[in-house]
């Protein structure tokens, strides 16, 4: 299996923790690869990891999520690590907040999402961390 892959398993084990109705924060952390590498069969013309991740799966997850509750909250660099393994590093962060988790299982659980937004992100990145928040303030 891919080791950036979103699970049937981690969502159900998420939506049992989360819950429902309430706003959920995804906290995405990236780490590029230097050339996108799409699987056989995948028609994609070469480019970075950053480029087919911004360039590809960012507009093709816009137009399947279009009219659901989402709202991007940050997007950028990562600068420096403070903590941490020194083995680890990310290039970017993004935060995006959903109207609940539903909202978002709604989107990455269907064949569409798997079979033409998903690709982009499994080519465009060497390394991915994703969790689900909750606003404590």
């Amino acid at each position: 299996m891919n080791p950036i892959e979103i699970t049937l398993q981690a969502l159900d084990a998420a939506e049992r923790a989360i819950p429902s109705g309430q706003p959920v924060y995804m906290l995405n952390l990236l780490r590029y690869r230097a050339q996108a590498r799409y699987e056989d069969g995948f028609d994609a013309a070469p480019c970075s990891g950053r480029e087919a991740f911004h360039e590809r799966y960012r507009p093709a997850f816009r137009r399947l999520a279009a009219g659901k509750p989402i709202a991007p909250m940050f997007s950028g660099p990562i600068l420096a690590s403070l903590v941490g393994s020194p083995s680890e590093r990310w290039d970017e962060a993004a935060l995006n907040e959903y109207g609940d988790f539903a909202t978002f299982r709604s989107i990455v659980d269907t064949e569409t999402y798997r079979r033409e937004v998903a690709p982009h992100r499994h080519a465009a990145l060497e390394e991915f961390r994703l969790f689900a928040l909750a606003k404590a303030m």
